[in-house]
């Protein structure tokens, strides 16, 4: 019987297209995503943008193949990481927003009569409407119940080394026998609004160490761009939000290439597969680019398998 759990905690993403309005729904419940101290007026906008985007992200999911990608890539990086550690360890995932929620994980768990939890949130760098969001939803549920395992968690994991290799890994990859100079690289970090970031939330700071640690990695691995850039992707509705935006960036840059790396990301997703594939390559094309290509997540590699195994030791 295993006395330890490794629980991987992501945002989610429907697994049909009946769950786009779930997933939505969920998200802009959430206190960490929509900050106003009122429930009832986080209620009342939240409601108003699920029934404003729920059609249209039906669509993307259903160019997507009728669901996020998400789970399916989470699934195997489990499989991966169990082998790995052994049957004295149980592995397992709850994803944030639609299923499977924490509550089957903690089911689960509550079976193999498991004494410690370790909880690694799969988001590089810490953020309150990731990082916390994922870590709060997991701990309310456990302790709801009256529960009494010991619970473990690591809020950022953006200087391991093996993660690191993991990304450039995938760059190296997605340049293949080209020529580095041939190309600008850009690393696209989910953006955020200001006003998080200015009461007190460290993304930003994460996500500016993170560039520095992978562009330095680069110059050692000889992988010399034309340039090197950040970005920040997703952004909506009126307010001001981290700068410079990717279209903003891929505007200025007048390079023939581009390598975009979604930085916040470990595993593949809507944001990544469409946002950044199909939205901004077409921006790319009229912008006159040769070359427009995104660089793959972490998602199963042995490099992060690796990285999680080292992530768990330093837990311990």
């Amino acid at each position: 019987m295993a006395k330890e759990a490794v629980v991987l905690l992501n945002m989610g993403g429907p697994n049909n297209l009946d769950e786009v309005e779930m997933f939505l729904k969920n998200m802009f419940n959430d206190k960490n995503i929509l900050t106003m101290k009122s429930d009832l007026v986080r209620k009342f906008v939240g409601g108003m943008i699920t029934f404003s985007r729920t059609e249209s992200s039906q669509e993307i999911y259903r160019k997507l193949g009728g669901k996020s990608p998400i789970v399916d890539h989470t699934k195997r990086l489990v499989v991966k990481l169990q082998e790995r550690l052994g049957a004295d360890v149980l592995v397992d995932f709850a994803m944030r927003y639609t299923p499977p929620f924490a509550s089957e994980a903690i089911e689960r768990i509550n079976d193999a009569e498991v004494e410690k939890i370790y909880l690694i949130p799969l988001y590089p760098q810490f953020s309150t409407t990731t990082t916390k969001s994922s870590l709060e939803d997991f701990e309310e549920q456990y302790h709801k119940n009256g529960n009494d395992a010991l619970l473990v968690e690591i809020k950022h994991f953006f200087e391991n080394e093996s993660y690191n290799k993991s990304v450039i890994a995938n760059i190296k990859e997605s340049v293949g026998d080209d020529d580095y100079r041939d190309f600008d690289i850009i690393f696209s970090a989910h953006g955020l609004p200001k006003k998080i970031v200015d009461a007190g939330d460290v993304y930003e700071k994460h996500v500016n160490k993170h560039v520095n640690i992978l562009t330095e990695m680069l110059k050692e691995e000889g992988m010399n761009f034309h340039g090197s850039h950040l970005a920040y992707q997703s952004k909506v509705g009126p307010m001001e939000w981290l700068k410079p935006s990717l279209d903003e960036k891929l505007n200025v840059v007048r390079n023939r290439g581009v390598i975009i790396v979604p930085i916040a990301f470990t595993i593949d997703n809507s944001e990544t597969d469409f946002e950044l594939e199909v939205e901004y390559r077409e921006i790319a094309q009229k912008l006159g680019f040769k070359e427009y290509r995104v660089v793959s997540c972490a998602n199963d590699s042995e490099l992060f398998v690796d990285a999680l195994c080292e992530i768990y030791e330093k837990m311990r």
